[in-house]
């Protein structure tokens, strides 16, 4: 009964009701994003004609303004309740992939991790624009095997929703042999978005989300400034404090050596990002297989992202979902890395994220032992989530890795339901090395 398709659209709607009935009348103000920010943006720019993203430099690339324009329709007073229901529209065809239109019941599991992983999270797993990117990047992946023009077209479309996707591009294209025609075809889609926006008056603007993030210090519940937390704490003379960025709307570090940490942590994150990327490089050359790479590939490169980001916000538990799906969904088929760690784990950090923010995140502002500590232990699981994905990786390096498949159409489920089914006794089967 739980793996029945009509059990899993039930708990669907149930859990985005829930989390919706949390975002609107809950504790804390987990929609001030929405609310205060994105309907704002969409109200100067109909008001003034300028268009963040257009006649502005903007911090996201210029598709994340489609979705918060649409959630405008039924006016502003309504602005959040559209918002809730377009993520959960958006989400509804993500899931229907996810659990391959009912058609597969091997990945029910899939889904009913992801809703706990929303559960898990609360109110912020809806209530940004990640999430819009997080659902157009989980159908990129799963369509990788059966559609990978399509899975490239939809990784774009993420990228240009949230840049993060950009880094499972680069992932995919190490991994998986059908990489040039996902290349083109992201390449094609990125080509028209700017071309699109050139049009619309956009031109250099259109990248802006890349300075745009240069000048931003230490967020508080980043992993690189637990350090100063802790410091803050100890209120000694000279001590790191917190305080409020009103330009940017978030509460940052400041203290002796916290500039120098800001200013290191974009080159720290584009190393340790090329050099899993090398490594990934190095397994391909290998021979490994797309099933055994591009999972913990995927897994390492997000949460180093997330790990070494000086931001932190917590709606990046988010992208943990993309790989850890594509990990589960590839394990639903016997192939890859057993996922179930690194999906247990992600649970136990979405948790700890939600009872961070929203509804303890005063005691955190206020330096509370047991806040910290929560935080410590969060930020410490994704530590633990990049080992262990790196030590998946590195362990390809061994003699018995698997040989890439012939057929490369196999090793994912077959979620996307306009591809004819192959007969499956003229698949080769996986071969293992002596």
């Amino acid at each position: 009964l739980v793996r029945h398709p009509f059990t899993l659209w039930v708990a669907f709607v149930l859990v985005h009701f829930w989390i919706g009935a949390l975002a609107l009348y809950g504790p804390g103000y987990p929609l001030g994003d929405v609310n205060w920010v994105y309907k704002f943006w969409v109200q100067h720019g109909l008001v003034s004609g300028q268009w963040v993203g257009l006649q502005t430099s903007w911090v996201y690339p210029i598709v994340a303004l489609l979705p918060m324009i649409t959630s405008y329709a039924f006016g502003p007073a309504l602005y959040a309740s559209t918002w809730l229901t377009l993520v959960m529209v958006v989400d509804a065809a993500a899931f229907a992939v996810v659990m391959a239109f009912g058609r597969d019941r091997r990945v029910a599991h899939v889904a009913w991790w992801w809703l706990g992983l929303l559960l898990a999270l609360g109110p912020v797993a809806l209530g940004r624009i990640d999430a819009v990117a997080v659902a157009v990047a989980v159908v990129g992946l799963l369509c990788l095997a059966t559609a990978p023009r399509l899975a490239g077209v939809l990784l774009a479309l993420a990228t240009w929703i949230k840049v993060w996707p950009a880094a499972v591009v680069a992932a995919v294209i190490i991994a998986v042999p059908s990489r040039v025609r996902i290349a083109l075809a992201a390449a094609v889609t990125s080509a028209v978005i700017l071309a699109v926006s050139i049009v619309l008056g956009g031109g250099a603007n259109a990248f802006g989300f890349i300075t745009q993030q240069t000048g931003r210090g230490l967020q508080i519940e980043s992993g690189l400034g637990t350090f100063w937390m802790w410091d803050a704490f100890t209120h000694r003379p000279g001590a790191s404090t917190i305080y409020y960025d009103t330009s940017i709307l978030t509460y940052q570090l400041h203290g002796q050596g916290v500039q120098t940490a800001a200013a290191v942590a974009t080159p720290l994150l584009a190393l340790v990002a090329l050099a899993l990327l090398l490594l990934g490089i190095l397994v391909a050359r290998r021979g490994a297989s797309a099933s055994d790479l591009l999972p913990p590939l995927a897994l390492a490169i997000t949460t180093a992202l997330i790990l070494f980001n000086k931001v932190g916000s917590p709606q990046f538990v988010t992208w943990l979902a993309v790989p850890i799906i594509l990990g589960l969904s590839t394990a639903a088929t016997g192939r890859g890395t057993s996922f179930r760690f690194p999906a247990a784990l992600a649970l136990v950090i979405a948790g700890l994220t939600q009872l961070i923010y929203p509804y303890f995140y005063d005691q955190l502002l206020a330096l509370n032992f047991w806040m910290l500590l929560m935080l410590t232990v969060r930020n410490l699981l994704y530590l633990t989530l990049l080992a262990w994905a790196v030590w998946s990786m590195w362990r390809l390096l061994s003699p018995g890795v698997g040989v890439e498949l012939v057929d490369e159409s196999n090793w994912l489920p077959r979620v996307w339901p306009f591809v004819p089914e192959r007969d499956a006794a003229a698949r080769p089967p996986r071969v293992q090395a002596d």
